[in-house]
C-alpha cells in the first residue's frame, strides 16, 4: 500500500466471498465481470487510524453494530491471522501550520483523522472541535493540544440529528485570524454543516468538507448517488 503524508489517509477493503475459495491478490475487473451480483467484491472505504511504514502496520477502527453490514461483522470475529485485502492510500488532508487556528466537526466515521490531525497539530496550536457520538463514554484516541476546546455532542443513533453539528457551530464562537477548517461524517449533516459555514468562510479560510457516509444508504449506493443532485454537497 502507497503512503502519503495526509492526516485523512483511507484505505479501500475489498472483501470477496470467502465460499468462492479465492487467494488474494485478485483480479477485480474479472471477477466483476464474471461474478452474479449478489457475490461481486464489494468495496469499504476506512479511513486509517494509524500507518506505520517501517514496521508495516496499520490501525483501522472498525464501528461494530451488529451482525449488519459486511466490514463490521467481518471485523467483529477477525482474529490473529486473518487475511485483509485493501488499496490506498488516498487522503487530501493535513492541518496547516499557517492557520490562526482549526476547527473539527464531525462523527464517528470521522474520528480517526480528526484524532489523527490533532497529533499532527504544534503544541500552541488553539482552535474548536465538535464531535458527535452516541457513546457516553467520549472516548478520544488523541491527546488535543491544550489550547483546543473539545466539545461532544451526543444522540441516540448515527445520523439520527443530521442538525446536530450545524447547530453547535451556529451558536459556538467564530475564532481570530485565518480558520482551517476540516468538517467531515453523514451526508445529511455536512450538508447543514457547509450551509453554516458559507458566510462565515473568509478570505484566506480553508475547508476540507465532505460526506464519508449517507444514513440509510450502503456504501455501494452512497457512492453512485455522489453522481447525482441528491448525493451532492
Amino acid at each position: 500500500m502507497r503512503m502519503n503524508e495526509f492526516t485523512d489517509k483511507y484505505a479501500k477493503i475489498i472483501f470477496v466471498d470467502p465460499g468462492l475459495g479465492l487467494t488474494p491478490p485478485y483480479d477485480l475487473a474479472a471477477l466483476r465481470e464474471s461474478l452474479p451480483l449478489d457475490r461481486k467484491p464489494v468495496t469499504r472505504t476506512y479511513t486509517l487510524r494509524r500507518a506505520d511504514a517501517a514496521s508495516q502496520q496499520l490501525t483501522i477502527d472498525f464501528v461494530v453494530h451488529g451482525d449488519e453490514g459486511i466490514a463490521a461483522p467481518w471485523a467483529a470475529h477477525a482474529e490473529p491471522g486473518d487475511i485483509l485485502t485493501m488499496s490506498g492510500a488516498g487522503g487530501a488532508y493535513r492541518p496547516d501550520p499557517d492557520s490562526d487556528w482549526h476547527l473539527f466537526a464531525g462523527d464517528e466515521s470521522a474520528l480517526p483523522a480528526i484524532c489523527s490531525a490533532l497529533e499532527a497539530l504544534p503544541a500552541d496550536a488553539r482552535g474548536i472541535a465538535y464531535l458527535e457520538t452516541c457513546d457516553p463514554g467520549e472516548y478520544l484516541d488523541a491527546t488535543p493540544p491544550s489550547g483546543m476546546e473539545v466539545t461532544w455532542l451526543h444522540r441516540p443513533q448515527p445520523g439520527s440529528k443530521p442538525g446536530l453539528l450545524a447547530d453547535a457551530l451556529l451558536a459556538g464562537p467564530w475564532l481570530a485570524g485565518r480558520a482551517d477548517v476540516f468538517a467531515h461524517g453523514e451526508r445529511e449533516s455536512m450538508k447543514a454543516v457547509r450551509a453554516v459555514l458559507r458566510p462565515r468562510l473568509g478570505e484566506g479560510d480553508q475547508l476540507s468538507l465532505s460526506g464519508y457516509w449517507a444514513a440509510g444508504r450502503t456504501e455501494d449506493v452512497f457512492q453512485s448517488e455522489k453522481r447525482q443532485p441528491i448525493g451532492q454537497i
